[in-house]
């Protein structure tokens, strides 16, 4: 019994420091998303610029000789030796694409607040539903070669997770709702948002890195908070871009 108590404990250890980091972040950006306009564009522009920091920081490491956090040094190795400039790089276009998606959504009049805001309760639901029922069901490895913590069963519940927070913001947000389409659209963020889990998951494997950074408790750094909002932000931005300006995602 007291092994099992410790195993539990280990699952859940985190979690009270993820809980105080979201209680302060999230008002933060829920309301800066509320507001718009210079209040939105500045907290955009300073988390694209704390990500690029945190990319030169992990880049710094790499090449500084420093010890790795992770025992992958043979990636990191050859990462520093062959196509760490096309790397680095490409990590930058990647920050520039999701917050140019970000601030292009929002800037539509009608309806960019309900659509930032649809997309980052979509993610933030599909986070916490794959961290809550990866960590209490467990079972099968999703991608056990990039990111051994996580599950089929975290995936699943995650997606179950969007969907459902889905269409509840859907309702409170904008009128008329078309289930299956909310259904179809949080599926697709919550797919591509776990996709840039995974994809993170596999650079920090090949930095030879635990964390992207310390920044914020219970979560490492910045790409580890938001690597599932970067993904999926250029995604929403397209569906916007194919249903029109001043249409919402879900209609």
């Amino acid at each position: 019994m007291l092994d099992l108590a410790e195993r539990q404990s280990g699952r859940w250890g985190d979690l009270g420091t993820r809980v105080l980091s979201a209680l302060v972040l999230t008002p933060i950006a829920l309301a800066c998303v509320w507001l718009g306009g210079i209040a939105y564009t500045l907290c955009i522009a300073v988390i694209a610029l704390g990500l690029v920091l945190e990319w030169l920081m992990l880049f710094r490491r790499l090449h500084s000789g420093r010890p790795a956090r992770s025992p992958s040094q043979e990636g990191a190795a050859a990462l520093g030796h062959d196509v760490g400039v096309a790397w680095f790089s490409a990590g930058l276009l990647y920050v520039a694409l999701a917050g140019g998606a970000l601030l292009w959504l929002r800037a539509d009049p009608v309806s960019g607040r309900a659509d930032v805001l649809f997309l980052l309760l979509v993610v933030w639901a599909g986070d916490i539903g794959a961290y809550m029922v990866g960590r209490w069901w467990g079972g099968p490895r999703l991608a056990p070669s990039i990111s051994p913590g996580k599950t089929w069963s975290g995936a699943i519940g995650g997606l179950l997770a969007a969907v459902a927070v889905g269409l509840v913001a859907a309702h409170f947000l904008a009128q008329p709702v078309t289930v299956w389409w909310v259904a179809a659209i949080a599926v697709v963020l919550s797919v591509v948002a776990q996709g840039g889990d995974l994809l993170e998951s596999f650079v920090k494997r090949r930095l030879a890195v635990k964390d992207s950074g310390n920044l914020i408790p219970g979560h490492g750094g910045l790409f580890d908070r938001l690597d599932g909002i970067l993904a999926a932000a250029p995604v929403a931005a397209m569906l916007a871009l194919i249903l029109g300006r001043g249409v919402v995602l879900w209609q």
